[in-house]
């Protein structure tokens, strides 16, 4: 949902865009970068505070804007980047939740839940995009509502809530893409014609 959004937000950040990719800063060393900050969100999860967690979390969605921004200024859009971007995000994801559970912010079995969830979600679109169905806004929690709900309840000292949410709504949501993909393949399976 919220994805829908980035040309609209992006379009706001294009002076930054250029600057950067004039100044000759790579999309994949913003994407790492970006990594690295969510590296620092998980930190302050795992010593349990959640409130700068959370506000280092939304810093670190920030650079998801920011690499692709560049990469489009710059004409430096590449499967490779593409491919990074997502290996790096899932790595985020896993350790951001799992400092979580280890810190006791949440109850583990929902922890787990919203792990599995989390991955869930980007298995089952790369999937459906394999099949060469459409995927993008498929969904109630793609990576940009789980960031923004894990941060805004972590911020709001009720992690363990925000999990449950993330829990719940990433396995809907794998519900509702696993739904999309067997309506759009249903839809393009070619008629076979019976014989006279």
């Amino acid at each position: 949902m919220l994805d829908s959004l980035r040309s609209k937000v992006s379009a706001v950040f294009n002076p930054l865009f250029s600057a950067l990719a004039s100044a000759g800063i790579s999309p994949n060393a913003i994407t790492t970068a970006g990594f690295l900050v969510s590296i620092l969100s998980a930190y302050f999860f795992y010593v349990s505070q959640p409130v700068y967690g959370g506000i280092i979390l939304l810093l670190s969605g920030f650079f998801d804007i920011l690499d692709g921004g560049v990469a489009k200024v710059s004409g430096k859009v590449t499967k490779f980047g593409g491919v990074l971007d997502s290996t790096l995000d899932r790595y985020s994801d896993l350790i951001i939740i799992g400092a979580i559970v280890i810190a006791g912010l949440c109850n583990p079995i929902w922890g787990i839940i919203a792990i599995i969830g989390s991955v869930m979600v980007s298995y089952i679109r790369a999937k459906g995009e394999l099949e060469g169905v459409k995927m993008a806004g498929v969904g109630v929690m793609e990576r940009a509502e789980r960031i923004l709900i894990l941060a805004v309840f972590a911020i709001a000292s009720y992690t363990w809530l925000g999990i449950i949410i993330l829990a719940v709504l990433t396995n809907f949501t794998v519900a509702q893409r696993l739904y999309h993909i067997w309506k759009e393949l249903h839809r393009q399976a070619p008629v076979v014609q019976g014989f006279s």
